[in-house]
């Protein structure tokens, strides 16, 4: 009733703004630098109580999966610079002992950003971490706290990815392709800070790449930026990634929270905040995101602006050992109706597409790669919004930043905010 009574208050905002052009082993393991703790910065603090017995057990449960997961340090600190080949992704059986791959063969056409701006806080030194390490955001205790349980933290809720999510806490407005065989996809994604109503929600631009049924076989590469209060602890947009094989039921995770995405660069810190973002009406930035399947290796690979952070080795899935049956670019909220009520969070910038450019939240430079690892445009491009009157996606051409072209998208009516306050 709450979502009708959003659709109601929503329809008298116009559908369409004809003037819009876009669519809218000697030596350590770790190598510890002070530049690290910057990686996070702006933490929230959590407030936690404890009491005898189950808490004292949960809180050891909690301290030997931090053992696990930070890998062993000369220094405690917010994140570390870790020797490549000692990231949790070699706690895998299948890569324990190896080293990271060479860089593979970039696609065809595929040209490199030429926007320098969009930089990680962490980095705002121009500071990197030694070559042959990785820098690993530090997990800490109120981290994990944060989450349900141990087993859900760094985890998707296991959620529908069909076309009709209205049974969902999930809520999407997207573009897709499907029909035919992929190898990758690329696009720009337009950054902002978007409001979340409690720490258990979170508000995300992605890249999905998907195959499989939409069953408990279903495997997905994400990438993109998110707001996750429970996750990091903060409201900043960060850079991410996640992976599954099993419809988000046991297998992967958030970023390095698990064995499974092995990254090469010492330059990028997956799960760091993102600056500088947009501002409605003002200047706008966007980071370019590019996963693609190497042709040789068969491993599936990403590309954060010009830099080259990693891959997921094929072994991971199953389904996506082979191509992508799908892909989608676009936004997705988590509506956790604590009050009874829809979600107030925003999506995006928090502004439907008919706002346009500058105001509402977009993609550009919208590609895929086929089977000849050639990037070219999506072809039979399709757009769905599981509740327009409170997500919602226009499309649109424009030349200088491709075409088919980009995806406005999205937001929350703030008279609708206000509407769930009463």
């Amino acid at each position: 009733m709450a979502s009708s009574s959003c659709c109601k208050i929503s329809s008298i905002i116009p559908i369409f703004i004809g003037f819009l052009l876009v669519i809218s082993s000697s030596i350590s393991p770790v190598i510890s630098t002070k530049i690290s703790s910057k990686i996070d910065q702006n933490r929230q603090p959590v407030n936690q109580s404890f009491h005898p017995g189950e808490d004292l057990q949960r809180l050891k449960r909690v301290r030997a999966h931090l053992r696990k997961i930070n890998k062993p340090a000369l220094k405690t600190i917010q994140a570390d610079c870790v020797l490549s080949n000692q990231q949790p992704a070699f706690d895998h059986p299948k890569l324990q002992g190896q080293t990271p791959l060479d860089p593979p063969e970039t696609p065809k056409n595929y040209e490199t950003s030429t926007d320098s701006e969009i930089f990680q806080l962490w980095r705002s030194n121009g500071e990197s971490c030694p070559e042959g390490t990785i820098p690993i955001r530090r997990t800490r205790e109120e981290d994990v706290l944060r989450a349900s349980s141990i087993r859900r933290f760094g985890r998707k809720l296991r959620k529908p990815i069909r076309r009709d999510y209205s049974s969902s806490d999930h809520e999407h407005a997207v573009g897709y392709v499907t029909g035919e065989q992929y190898y990758g996809a690329k696009a720009s994604l337009n950054v902002w800070s978007p409001r979340v109503t409690n720490m258990y929600e979170f508000s995300l631009s992605q890249i999905w790449v998907i195959s499989g049924s939409f069953g408990n076989d279903l495997n997905t590469i994400e990438a993109g930026w998110q707001v996750s209060p429970e996750l990091y602890g903060d409201s900043h947009p960060r850079f991410f990634t996640y992976w599954t094989t099993d419809a988000y039921q046991t297998t992967g995770c958030y970023n390095l929270l698990c064995s499974g995405f092995v990254q090469t660069n010492n330059k990028i810190a997956v799960g760091a905040a993102i600056s500088p973002i947009s501002s409605y009406n003002g200047r706008q930035f966007d980071i370019s995101i590019l996963v693609w399947k190497d042709p040789k290796h068969g491993h599936w690979w990403l590309q954060y602006g010009s830099v080259l952070v990693g891959y997921w080795p094929s072994f991971l899935f199953s389904h996506l050992q082979n191509h992508a049956s799908m892909v989608q670019f676009g936004g997705e909220i988590v509506n956790s109706r604590t009050s009874g009520f829809h979600t107030s969070t925003q999506m995006g910038s928090g502004h439907f597409a008919t706002e346009g450019f500058g105001k509402a939240s977009y993609f550009r430079n919208l590609q895929v790669v086929d089977w000849d690892n050639n990037l070219i445009p999506p072809s039979n491009f399709r757009m769905l919004a599981d509740h327009p009157n409170c997500y919602d996606i226009r499309g649109g051409n424009n030349r200088g930043w491709g075409d088919p072209l980009i995806i406005p998208h999205f937001r929350k009516l703030r008279q609708l905010v206000r509407s769930y306050q009463l």
